[in-house]
């Protein structure tokens, strides 16, 4: 049982799963971890209700920069307004930016699609504040309500292996951080009282079988 009632909605709303995820393969944020929007509206109207009844935003302002020769940003701000238990938010602020304008290898190209870009990004700004998506905006913050860590298994090169399948453990990265195979073992071992492979941990859960 959650013991802190404020935790509450942060920890419906914290974890993402893998098929709204995708990994980064270019540019400043390679490595980084971009989650599907359409996952956030979901989740939205999961926990308030459909958009304009139990959430809502407003746009407070539109505006361009120019932020450096022949570049061209665009920003959008704000206020996300939800409804829970029964009673509306105050105006939860987001700020989002895209390029309209940029000097790209083949020349310069206008981007007709940035403040439709830039409103997507102030509301994952916004919904950040509710700790939507904050098991992937902050790896560190594992506690006993959400102690998983995924495991990346089959490869020979360590002792530490699922105690299941037999199956090795290796070296991971995760959230742009690097572990080890041990630590790996360590988290499934702290979760699933012995090592488990994620395969076999997550059979195990859905048969109801004891660790």
């Amino acid at each position: 049982m959650l013991e802190n009632k404020n935790l509450e909605l942060y920890e419906k709303v914290r974890s993402v799963p893998e098929n709204a995820q995708k990994t980064i393969q270019g540019g400043r944020l390679k490595g980084f971890t971009d989650i599907n929007p359409s996952w956030r509206i979901k989740e939205l109207t999961e926990q308030f209700g459909p958009c304009g009844f139990g959430w809502k935003y407003e746009i407070t302002r539109q505006w361009t920069e120019i932020t450096a020769p022949d570049t061209i940003a665009a920003f959008v701000n704000i206020n996300l307004y939800v409804k829970y238990d029964g009673e509306w938010s105050e105006a939860i602020p987001g700020t989002g930016g895209s390029s309209l304008l940029s000097n790209e290898k083949n020349g310069l190209y206008t981007n007709d699609e940035c403040y439709k870009m830039g409103l997507t990004d102030a509301l994952s700004v916004a919904c950040k504040a509710l700790g939507m998506g904050a098991d992937i905006y902050w790896g560190a913050d594992n506690t006993k309500y959400n102690d998983s860590k995924p495991n990346n298994i089959q490869t020979d090169d360590t002792e530490y292996k699922c105690e299941q399948c037999g199956l090795y453990f290796k070296d991971f990265e995760w959230n742009g951080n690097k572990y080890t195979a041990k630590t790996a073992h360590e988290w499934s071992t702290k979760k699933n009282g012995r090592a488990l492979c994620k395969k076999c941990a997550d059979t195990a859960a859905k048969t109801g079988e004891s660790a």
